[in-house]
């Protein structure tokens, strides 16, 4: 087995600039401002296989030079600052009961180190974005709701079992990111009574009987979580709401899932004082997203209350490829919704391959694909993981950008940290996605114009081969080389 790579908190240096803007339209008009590069230089950021390259400098001042119309043998990749798309939410993972258990157990010299690698915008990767579970999940050590089974009337509401392990570490990542961390929360199932099949596993319908009983359960929590310091921006209706899982969950079909938020979910919101917290569809992967949100979104009083379409990467499952085309769709077709990724991980952990390349990379291209299919936000699946890849109830174990081993106490990252740091780390919320392209398939590209002007571009080598390539801008052109199998961020 490879080396296993610590992370090296002191040579993640580059400062960024602090969140300030929750959310903007998923795509927008080209701007025709102008962008100079006058005292304009680029300082290369590199995580690549089979080197000692994790999120390092390996270039810095490169300065650009004239060069005008390239040759289709120049390898190159286009940058163009001028044309702006959707603007950046954040960045992040989930905070889940896995996770938090997992580091409730770890020495807390080993805890505050996590905090800094994940949240801290200078000494780590500056994670902004955040999502949770609202009561059990696969990923808690066993199922739970927050009332006595039966109770309607959800006058037994408690969130106390988070207050153990959950709710103090999604504070402490608060404070670690700054005093801000936009969290959103996503149910898995309903209590069982509420469901047909009196189960909260293997799916079910919630009953139409208890849709407002329901609606007012997404209230409570958002409500108690806040009154422990939680700010809560969002909800998703219902996780992966056309899978039988073995675990917590439910089924929505598109007509159901509207008729839920429009009946029940939206106007209680409304009337709670909570008609501000942003509210996420289909949550499921994106195979069928655009039969979804076409069909739940043809009702003008569900899109009212719809801020934002959420998807995963599992339809993959089939056998086929992850289905980019789907969301560009979408995005064509919805200007007015929010493209975000609420879940994507490596599943079947294994420890043998806790050093293995195509975890990231896995990473890097699904981020590249869905920021240019118009995407706003990205979480992560659970942010920490113990050496079994769980705990889960129902031994669903799966991989996680860091593990905690709970018996010795080490801390491990997988190359997917570094990979995802390669985005979270220099694109912050507020940046506008800006037009980069590649003459080269080999490289996968994205690039975004930040609040405080600089420029961070992402080059994605997914090949094994050294490419020496061309940024080029306006007429303009620095020399870079990508390494195999590499991911780099040039920041100017």
């Amino acid at each position: 087995m490879k080396k296993i790579w610590l992370v090296s908190l002191a040579g993640l240096l580059f400062a960024c600039t602090d969140p300030k803007k929750e959310e903007q339209k998923t795509t927008g008009g080209p701007s025709s401002a102008a962008y100079s590069l006058d005292g304009k230089k680029v300082n290369v950021y590199t995580t690549a296989d089979s080197t000692n390259y994790r999120l390092s400098l390996t270039d810095s001042s490169l300065q650009f030079a004239d060069f005008g119309q390239p040759m289709e043998t120049q390898v190159c990749v286009f940058v163009d600052p001028t044309k702006t798309f959707q603007t950046m939410l954040g960045i992040g993972g989930a905070i889940t009961d896995a996770s938090a258990e997992t580091f409730a157990k770890l020495p807390k010299e080993k805890q505050q180190e996590i905090l800094k690698a994940y949240y801290d915008p200078v000494n780590g990767i500056g994670y902004t974005l955040a999502r949770t579970n609202i009561h059990s999940c696969d990923f808690s050590s066993g199922s739970y709701t927050y009332v006595k089974e039966g109770d309607k009337e959800l006058t037994s509401f408690s969130i106390d079992h988070d207050k153990q392990f959950r709710i103090p570490l999604i504070k402490q990542a608060i404070t670690q990111a700054g005093g801000k961390l936009t969290l959103y929360a996503s149910p898995w199932s309903p209590p069982a009574f509420m469901k047909d099949s009196t189960h909260m596993l293997f799916g079910g319908k919630l009953k139409p009987e208890f849709y407002d009983s329901w609606a007012h359960y997404f209230a409570k929590f958002i409500k108690a979580y806040e009154k422990e310091g939680i700010p809560v921006w969002g909800i998703t209706i219902q996780n992966e709401p056309m899978a039988r899982q073995t675990w917590e969950s439910c089924i929505y079909t598109a007509e159901e899932e509207a008729n839920f938020l429009k009946s029940s979910l939206g106007p209680t919101l409304q009337k709670e004082g909570l008609g501000e917290k942003k509210i996420i569809i289909w949550d499921h992967n994106r195979d069928l997203i655009y039969q979804r949100v076409s069909t739940t979104l043809r009702d003008p009083e569900v899109a009212k209350y719809v801020w934002g379409i959420g998807y995963h990467w599992y339809e993959t499952w089939t056998g086929g490829d992850m289905q980019f085309e789907n969301l560009k769709r979408v995005a064509e077709t919805f200007p007015d919704k929010h493209l975000i990724f609420t879940e994507g991980c490596a599943e079947s952990f294994n420890p043998a391959r806790m050093s293995a390349w195509a975890l990231g990379e896995r990473y890097g291209m699904s981020m590249i694909n869905d920021f240019n299919a118009g995407t706003v936000g990205w979480t992560d699946w659970n942010v920490l993981l113990d050496e079994m890849g769980g705990p889960n109830h129902v031994k669903n174990f799966c991989f996680a950008p860091v593990h905690g081993d709970t018996k010795t106490g080490q801390v491990y990252y997988t190359n997917s940290y570094y990979y995802i740091g390669h985005f979270s780390k220099f694109i912050r919320p507020g940046a506008k996605r800006i037009i980069s392209s590649s003459n080269r398939t080999d490289l996968l590209t994205t690039a975004f114009l930040n609040e405080d002007g600089k420029v961070a571009v992402v080059v994605m080598n997914k090949g094994g081969k050294t490419i020496p390539y061309r940024l080029w801008i306006g007429g303009k052109a620095v020399e870079v080389k990508s390494l195999p199998h590499s991911i780099a961020t040039l920041v100017l």
